[in-house]
């Protein structure tokens, strides 16, 4: 550890990771996690040990066989997500189907998607409504738009995050060590889609409705004091399955695949729709893509 030796200090990067390794190990990390190296540089042997103690811990906490697996990133895969504006029809159905799925805190209820309300012939987000709760849907009168990680090429949040806890894999999916996350929040002010959530106190997860299958990047169950996001479903998209919003819409609006793939859907619909991405004029470069294919709503 690097250290002033005029003054005999350590620096503002070396006194923010042991905070952050501390906060972990009091949150439920448990003193073997707590001189560790980052998940990015720790060995195979090292990553299976991990692993084991979490399945223990949740075996311990909760009373159910949960397995938390570190599939890594598939080569030659980038992936790319487009939803069809002209097709969502505000059903939410997505929404639900991420909550199984991820093991957010029911609650305080946690979502990592929201679906905006828009009048139809106008692009206002900030006159968007995302509490609507009619009758039915879809409104006339409306369109809706789905918005959740956009999983940016450039992303703001791992650029300002002082501890390294949050970074870009390289198949393009932006995690989260919730280990190393030390919940300063800096990443929430940073991103401009409001993707990410705060536990602000212990996730209240009913035992019956956890999924079981989680990676340690992804959905495993969260503790309190830190923050989480939308990972494409990291436990089932590096398995070579969609993510639990695509396989729900009903009405075939979500899309997604491999950017890197010209014979993929993915590609299909950037090569011959019209699409934009969201906030485009920050130049986060997301890999989230927007597009009507029956025309303007």
């Amino acid at each position: 550890m690097e250290k002033d030796q005029s003054r005999g200090l350590i620096s503002r990067r070396d006194f923010l990771r042991m905070t952050a390794l501390g906060i972990a190990a009091l949150s439920g990390g448990g003193c073997g996690d707590l001189w560790r190296d980052r998940f990015q540089e720790m060995s195979p042997e090292e990553i299976q040990d991990l692993l084991k103690r979490w399945e223990e811990r949740y075996k311990k906490r909760y009373g159910v066989d949960i397995r938390v697996k570190a599939t890594g990133p598939m080569e030659g895969v980038l992936f790319g997500y487009a939803l069809d504006l002209s097709r969502c029809i505000g059903c939410r159905r997505c929404v639900y189907a991420c909550v199984r799925e991820n093991n957010p805190s029911r609650d305080v209820q946690i979502q990592w998607i929201r679906v905006l309300r828009l009048k139809k012939g106008e692009f206002r987000l900030e006159d968007s409504e995302h509490y609507y709760n009619p009758e039915s849907v879809p409104e006339e009168g409306y369109f809706y738009m789905p918005v959740q990680c956009q999983q940016c090429e450039r992303p703001p949040c791992v650029k300002v995050c002082p501890v390294k806890a949050t970074w870009k894999e390289p198949d393009g999916i932006i995690v989260v060590d919730y280990d190393w996350c030390i919940g300063c929040r800096t990443c929430m002010a940073a991103c401009p889609y409001r993707a990410r959530k705060f536990n602000w106190r212990e996730p209240a997860l009913p035992k019956e409705e956890i999924n079981p299958d989680t990676h340690y990047l992804g959905n495993r169950p969260r503790v309190k004091g830190v923050v989480e996001k939308c990972t494409f479903c990291i436990q089932r998209t590096r398995e070579g399955r969609y993510p639990a919003c695509v396989e729900a819409c009903p009405v075939g609006a979500r899309k997604f695949g491999n950017l890197l793939d010209p014979g993929s859907e993915i590609r299909y619909i950037l090569e011959n729709f019209r699409v934009f991405r969201l906030k485009e004029e920050l130049n986060t470069e997301p890999k989230f893509f927007y597009f009507f294919s029956l025309g303007w709503a």
